[in-house]
């Protein structure tokens, strides 16, 4: 709720113009406010055909096609700095500037997709079009780990982080001091008294509430540099696109990644909404070196501190090669980006859904899923694949729960099965699709998350951590109670109040 209410404060200015525009038209420009409005009217509708015109999430374009018609001057001015994606451009620009003194990434992908092409030409495509967008290349498996619940990944990443010698990267999107912070800073601290490399990043609007600026010097004193991601200073047009992604990589030789920020109740030592259901995994080898990039490339786009002025040793970034082809699947580790004009995991989701044959399960916190990735859903379904969905039963933001299930009643009449996590929340980022090949990540199956953030995802590909991933939701869903159309409730009432809902649902 206090996210929302963030986000609704910060329209007040668009608000408070049109009303001064409103009293300075009818007290001073009476005589000629019929023309005024009349010109306006039309500026709007041509605003409005531009819109229509631009190729954009259709939900997405009615919020502001009625915002626009609704309130024209400060409708146009909130598109403007948050509707429009010209306003990634300040960003954009860091990323280009930085991404070229990255040193070159070897390509060891030829042989893999020929592989892969002999074996399932489809789906090589898939991987192909992700690697050709985010330009981070397929790997082979070396080494995944899964695990079922942050309190089962926090232990082993105090145990990877006790044996760095190089360099420490971190990049949450919250950061909280407790428990599971404090032991993490407590080892960082004692590594960068020893000479490694300690660097935190986190999001300033995510950990606005928990981690502030003087949490960052105290940080700094210790040896640990520390930086905020697009700092909430004023509101500017950046404002919206957030650091979502969730990275801990040591000495390029490990990374951990998931759902799970760095707070206490992400590891179920304090309780907020129930028991906290979160996953993640821990992946070694030369896979490690996309995170590394991931994280280096943010690091000196963003902050002012870059990691050797500006060119990152290549050490830092390239595993050394294995030869053998031995190895535990594939995957491919990417991160989404505003500033593209491709959604990538939006476009993924679709993708392999159009390509599922027997089953395609997700975890998601909230379900608002655009008009195409609804529809991806209900195509599988109604061709008979077992589609379900694993959602909280607890949950965080009610309002934002409520609008997630304004998407129940399309989904389960086409054959989705809708779970919620009886215990509490769910807070995981996972599909498996067919048993073969799945993400799991930090992308939601909200707009926010597939459209508006930058985020991390990993793509496995016959890989042992799908297999556990499915034991994982073939237990989550014990734990669970199926929703069905007869047990979400019905009514005038409701159906006007979910296509309410729906409308709105961009904003959250």
């Amino acid at each position: 709720m206090e996210k929302i209410l963030r986000r609704v404060l910060t329209i007040l200015p668009a608000v408070l113009l049109q009303l001064i525009w409103l009293l300075v038209l009818f007290k001073w420009l009476a005589p000629w406010a019929v023309v005024i409005n009349g010109v306006l009217g039309v500026l709007a509708l041509l605003f409005v055909l531009y819109i229509i015109t631009k190729q954009d999430e259709g939900t997405y374009k009615i919020l502001w096609l009625l915002v626009i018609l609704t309130f024209p001057l400060p409708g146009a001015l909130l598109y403007l700095l948050f509707g429009n994606k010209r306003t990634t451009k300040p960003l954009k620009k860091r990323l280009d500037e930085v991404r070229p003194l990255l040193p070159a990434e070897p390509d060891y992908t030829t042989p893999l997709y020929e592989a892969l092409s002999v074996e399932n030409k489809r789906m090589a495509q898939t991987f192909r079009t992700v690697q050709n967008i985010t330009g981070y290349p397929l790997r082979i498996n070396r080494g995944a780990e899964y695990y079922p619940l942050g309190d089962d990944l926090f232990p082993v990443m105090l145990e990877e982080l006790e044996k760095a010698e190089r360099f420490i990267f971190v990049e949450y999107f919250i950061i909280e001091n407790g428990r599971m912070w404090n032991s993490m800073v407590k080892i960082m601290k004692r590594k960068a008294a020893e000479g490694v490399d300690v660097r935190v990043m986190y999001d300033d609007l995510g950990s606005i509430s928990t981690f502030t600026k003087e949490s960052a010097k105290k940080l700094r004193k210790k040896g640990i540099k520390c930086e905020a991601f697009n700092p909430l200073v004023t509101v500017k047009g950046t404002l919206n696109y957030r650091d979502h992604r969730k990275m801990l990589i040591i000495d390029g030789k490990v990374a951990f990644s998931g759902g799970v920020n760095l707070a206490d109740e992400y590891i179920n030592h304090v309780e907020k909404h129930g028991h906290w259901k979160d996953i993640g995994f821990k992946i070694t080898g030369e896979a490690v070196g996309n995170y590394t990039r991931m994280f280096a490339e943010f690091w000196n786009a963003f902050t002012w501190n870059a990691i050797s002025g500006g060119t990152v040793p290549e050490e830092y970034l390239i595993t050394p090669h294995d030869e053998s082809d031995e190895g535990d699947g594939l995957i491919l580790s990417y991160y989404d980006s505003p500033v593209r004009a491709d959604a990538v995991s939006n476009e993924l989701y679709i993708d392999l859904l159009s390509q599922a044959k027997e089953s395609a399960w997700f975890y998601t916190p909230y379900l608002m899923p655009g008009d195409a990735l609804t529809e991806a859903f209900v195509r599988a379904a109604r061709r008979g694949v077992d589609v379900r969905i694993i959602m909280p039963g607890v949950p965080d933001k009610k309002l934002v729960f409520r609008m997630s299930r304004s998407f129940y009643p399309v989904l389960l009449e086409a054959g989705v099965r809708i779970y919620e996590y009886s215990p509490g929340f769910v807070h995981a980022k996972a599909c498996v699709i067919d048993g073969a090949v799945g993400t799991v990540g930090t992308v939601n199956l909200d707009y926010r998350s597939l459209f508006l953030h930058f985020e991390n995802n990993s793509l496995f590909y016959k890989a042992s951590l799908l297999s556990d991933l499915q034991e994982d939701f073939s237990a989550t869903m014990r734990s669970s109670e199926e929703k069905t159309l007869q047990n979400i409730g019905h009514g005038l009432f409701k159906w006007i109040v979910d296509g309410v809902l729906r409308i709105f649902a961009p904003l959250c």
